[in-house]
Parts: C-alpha cells; structure tokens; sequence
C-alpha cells in the first residue's frame, strides 16, 4: 500500500538553497547581484515545489476563478464529476500526502479508501499540529466557540491518519462540521455498507500566498461501480458565518454584515436527501430507515434550498 510519494531528492534543493542563500550573504541583497540572488531564491522555490508536487494527481485550482459564497456551505464544481484519471480508480487501498509547500501549507490529499484503510481505534490527541493561519479563537456566535478546527483533509474515520501535518489545514467550524462532515459520512457510509473502493481527494485551495485556505475542492468516485454507489465534485467553503476572517494569517473578528439574516437561520434544519428518489426528509422520518447509506446525503440548509436544487419533500414526514 503506497501512503507517501516523494518528488525529488530534498539535496538537490538544498543545493539551490545554498547558493541563493551564499550570493545573498555576499552581495548584501542589492543592485543587481541581490536582483541575481532573487531570480537563484525564486528558481529554487520553483524546483522545489515542482519536485515536491511530483506524482499528485490533483487538478490546480485558482481562487478568484471559483464561485463567491452566497451562504451555501459548498457548491458543486464540474457538474458534480470528478476529475480524476482512469489509472486513480484501482480496486486496492493507497493513499497520497502531499508535502507542505514552502509556506507550511498542505497540498492535495488523495486516497482510494476500501475498508483496509478504516481505522478500529479511537482518535488520539492532534493539538500538537499547528496548520498554516492557525489561531486559537472563540466566538460565542459559532457552534462549541472555537472559530477554528484542525481540519483532516481526508477525514480520520476514512483512513484513520491523524496527527499527520500533511492531512490538517486550518478550517472554521462551519466548513468542518456543515461543509465537509457530510461528504465525509456518506463516503464511510458507502464504503461500510458495499466494502467497495472510494477515489477520494481534497485539495485545499489558496489565493496567493493567504495562509488561510479560501475553500477545499472535495473529490470522490465508487470503482468497482463506476461511480453508481458515490460520485461528487464540490467546493466547499472555508468562512463562518457572523464573524470575518483576514485569510492572509487567520485573524479575525465578529462582523454583523456575514452573519446570515436571523429569518435565515431560523429557517436552517437537518435532512435527509435520498439521492436515489431525490427526495428529502426529516432525520427522524420513519422512510429514512429503508434508504440505503449510500443513497443518503446528510444536508443541513433550508427547505427553499432543496426545492431549487430540484429535490421534493417526503410526503410522509412532510418537511
């Protein structure tokens, strides 16, 4: 089972990194031996990255080009396909980290996750990881007050990978538990119920040199089925509402104008979307049982949301 690839030898780098390091030592940094000690840093960043990249298959995603949050939590991306490639989707168990890049922020996470990756242990500790953008933040307008979690890119009950620094970005409450939780339970869902293999992969997506992801692009496909069990394309949003966020480093602070209209949150509600019959329900309707967990997607939202998403309510709970 391949868990890490790895790009270029790191002493190639460092190499690089000496001698943009010794011309900057020696020339001061100025005129045109400190503009020639740039253009060497800048090479090395370059090799670096591309070396480090190397063997992720994760599409590139540039920020300003993704839909703007308009108070859903994610947004399906491609008509809701995946990107992947015919030689991801194998019928065994792997999973890919990729490297921090050169401001310590993780990069694309992929695994094809079969029931062999599913931990049988309890989650230990990861307090001891500090993601880029990270602050320690409370709010009494987010659910539990912490503004931020340690956001498993490929959540644990997945693959059960926990403390790795390559798999946890800094995410608010909001994307963590409303945004990327339900994807994450209906893929388990799926996996536990067929013992079949998910392709599954989150990229985080970063505008510049933000320390603070804007959003995550999350992927998945079922193998064995072609992609009849499970298949999304989303990107879910990295903000929370009612509080205002400097994605360059993290900070924050409360801000009335993205809190959502207080008719709007009244109005917000669990369901159950049966994918299957593309009806919704109430959590607790006694139609829920019959549907199959890979059928169900976990939606917290309104009723109005659903309606225009083509969805129509159950006519026994009567949402």
């Amino acid at each position: 089972m391949i868990r890490q690839k790895r790009g270029r030898p790191l002493g190639m780098f460092l190499a690089v990194l000496f001698a943009a390091v010794w011309i900057t030592g020696c020339y001061g940094g100025s005129g045109a031996a400190g503009e020639a000690a740039g253009n060497v840093w800048q090479y090395a960043s370059e090799a670096y990255e591309a070396g480090q990249s190397e063997g992720y298959a994760a599409a590139s995603y540039d920020a300003e080009e993704l839909p703007e949050y308009d108070g859903r939590p994610y947004v399906e991306l491609n008509g809701n396909q995946p990107m992947f490639k015919e030689e991801d989707l194998q019928e065994y168990s792997y999973e890919d980290y990729a490297p921090l890049d050169l401001l310590g922020r993780c990069q694309a996470a992929a695994a094809n996750i079969g029931p062999d990756l599913m931990p049988q242990e309890e989650r230990e500790s990861i307090g001891q990881i500090r993601p880029s953008g990270w602050h320690t933040v409370k709010y009494d307008v987010v659910d539990g007050n912490y503004l931020y979690n340690r956001c498993h890119l490929i959540g644990y009950q997945l693959t059960g990978e926990n403390a790795n620094e390559r798999n946890l970005i800094t995410g608010t409450r909001y994307m963590n538990t409303t945004g990327m939780m339900p994807f994450e339970n209906r893929t388990a869902d799926y996996i536990e119920e067929t013992g079949n293999h998910v392709m599954y992969r989150v990229t985080p997506v970063f505008d510049g040199d933000n320390l603070l992801a804007d959003g995550v692009v999350m992927e998945a496909e079922s193998v064995e089925d072609g992609g009849a069990g499970l298949r999304f394309c989303v990107y879910v949003y990295n903000v929370q509402p009612g509080v205002a966020i400097d994605y360059r480093n993290g900070d924050s602070w409360l801000d009335a104008d993205t809190a959502l209209p207080e008719q709007e949150a009244r109005s917000r509600a669990a369901y159950i979307v049966n994918i299957n019959t593309d009806k919704f329900h109430y959590p607790d309707c006694s139609s829920v049982e019959d549907i199959r967990e890979y059928n169900k997607l976990y939606f917290w939202g309104s009723r109005e949301e659903l309606l225009l998403q083509g969805f129509s309510p159950c006519g026994r709970c009567r949402p």
